[in-house]
């Protein structure tokens, strides 16, 4: 089956909010099994091609949401996929993390805490990278 269009601008996308290095890393690591493979072709398609690319909210506001919605829910994969994110769109490591110590006032502390360990790790490793 040939690829969409919507795809084609999701997977544009998604290297563009994550950047090259972690995207080969990614699909090298996670996507080459069959399953993930499925997975990545239907968010590539669904996520990046049809939500990250709407009119009404620049990346870097979408980037902070999915940082919010990951702490608050406690995914903490996701949490370090979407700082990174969150960095590549220009929010620096100090807002990241007072919007999290905000956060802490509505969803919980220990909560916030494992957000705040992860962000430390993710935030160490991408200066490391540079």
């Amino acid at each position: 089956m040939p690829e969409s269009e919507l795809r084609k601008k999701g997977r544009e996308m998604r290297r563009k909010l994550l950047g090259d290095a972690t995207v080969d890393r990614m699909d090298k690591a996670i996507y080459q099994d069959p399953i993930m493979a499925k997975f990545a072709e239907v968010t590539q398609e669904t996520i990046f091609g049809a939500l990250w690319t709407r009119p009404g909210l620049d990346l870097k506001t979408r980037a902070l949401i999915c940082v919010i919605s990951d702490a608050a829910t406690g995914r903490d994969p996701e949490l370090k996929l979407h700082l990174r994110m969150a960095r590549n769109q220009g929010w620096t490591e100090d807002e990241l993390v007072e919007s999290l110590l905000h956060l802490g006032g509505y969803v919980g502390v220990p909560l916030i805490r494992e957000s705040l360990l992860v962000a430390k790790e993710t935030f160490a490793e991408m200066r490391a990278e540079k």
